[in-house]
């Protein structure tokens, strides 16, 4: 098989896992990459970005909610879904204020918050390392 060029990069994405009242912000995405996955706000760094602008601009895009706190969680070597290879950065916050929105509806059905106990199925896997992280403090994964 070949691989094209395009998938021949090494990706880098940012997820931010966002708490309001012991609940997380999850969204179910729709497209080609993880459709029918429930994952938190988040995306691919730009250019000469930094992690914090990319994932501030991220959350903006995406459900245009207000967060504080914002702070490294995790990184994650992650080639899942193969043939796209990422270098994931994890990243959590606490909710400041608004109510999430759709507002990239051909990326993403709908939002909603979830208890750590009740989280919907199935989860966009950089979301599965983020709860790992959360409950066991690891803030590396590597070789999945």
């Amino acid at each position: 098989m070949k691989i094209s060029k395009k998938n021949d990069e090494i990706k880098v994405g940012i997820g931010i896992m966002i708490f309001k009242n012991g609940k997380i912000l999850l969204g179910k995405r729709k497209g080609p990459h993880g459709e029918g996955e429930y994952a938190f706000p988040g995306g691919h760094l730009e250019h000469m970005e930094s992690v914090k602008k990319g994932a501030l601009r991220e959350l903006g895009e995406e459900c245009g909610i207000k967060i504080k706190n914002l702070r490294f969680q995790f990184v994650a070597n992650v080639r899942k879904y193969k043939p796209k290879h990422y270098v994931h950065f994890g990243m959590v916050a606490d909710w400041k204020s608004g109510e999430p929105k759709v507002l990239e509806p051909e990326k993403m059905e709908s939002w909603n918050w979830y208890g750590l106990d009740k989280l919907p199925k199935p989860m966009f896997e950089f979301c599965k390392l983020a709860i790992k992280s959360h409950k066991t403090k690891n803030k590396y994964f590597d070789n999945l």
